[in-house]
C-alpha cells in the first residue's frame, strides 16, 4: 500500500507488523462491523494505534478516517501511545488515598521517570490511576497485570516493581 499521504510512520511500527496489519484488512475487509475486531487485532500487532496505523486500516478497510479516530478514542481499551510490558494501576479511592496510595503513585512517577497515562521510555511500565480497584479493605492497592497486592506503601511498591521485567 502507498502511504506517502499518511502521517509519519513511527519508528517502532515494522514491515513486519504492516504485513500482519495486511492480513488482518485482507481478511476482515467489506464483513460488516469488522472496524473494531481490526482494530483490537491491529493493537495486538503493534501493541497500540498511532494516527498512521489509523489511516493504514482506514485505507485498506474502505473507512473513514475519521470513523475510525472515532471508534479509537472513544473505547477506552484502544490506546494511541505504546504500551508498557506491564500495566500498573493504583487505586486512587478514598480508602486507598487516605492510607497513602498518593505516596505510591509519586513514588512511582519518581523512580521510573513516568506520568500517570505514560509508559515508561523502555516500554516497561505503563501507569494508570484508578478510581476504584473494589478492594478497599486491603487499601492501598495497586494492581500490576491483574495481580492485587494490598496494602502497599511507597517503600514496597518499588521492590515489588523490581520483579517486573
Amino acid at each position: 500500500m502507498n502511504y506517502s499521504n499518511f502521517s509519519k510512520r513511527p519508528d517502532d511500527i515494522t514491515d513486519e507488523m504492516l504485513a500482519k496489519v495486511d492480513e488482518i484488512i485482507l481478511r476482515l475487509k467489506g464483513a460488516p462491523g469488522s472496524l473494531i475486531p481490526a482494530l483490537q487485532e491491529t493493537q495486538e500487532v503493534c501493541g497500540y494505534l498511532p494516527v498512521f496505523i489509523q489511516e493504514y486500516l482506514a485505507e485498506g478497510l474502505g473507512v473513514p478516517g475519521s470513523t475510525v479516530f472515532g471508534v479509537v478514542t472513544f473505547y477506552s481499551f484502544f490506546t494511541m501511545v505504546p504500551r508498557g510490558r506491564h500495566t500498573v494501576r493504583v487505586c486512587m479511592g478514598t480508602a486507598c488515598f487516605v492510607k497513602g496510595a498518593n505516596e505510591t503513585l509519586n513514588r512511582i512517577q519518581h523512580e521510573f521517570n513516568v506520568q500517570v497515562g505514560q509508559t515508561t521510555e523502555d516500554r516497561r511500565f505503563t501507569l494508570e490511576a484508578v478510581r476504584c480497584l473494589g478492594a478497599c479493605g486491603l487499601a492501598p492497592v495497586t494492581v500490576i497485570d491483574g495481580v492485587s497486592y494490598r496494602q502497599m506503601t511507597s517503600n514496597k511498591i518499588i521492590d515489588v516493581l523490581n520483579r517486573y521485567e
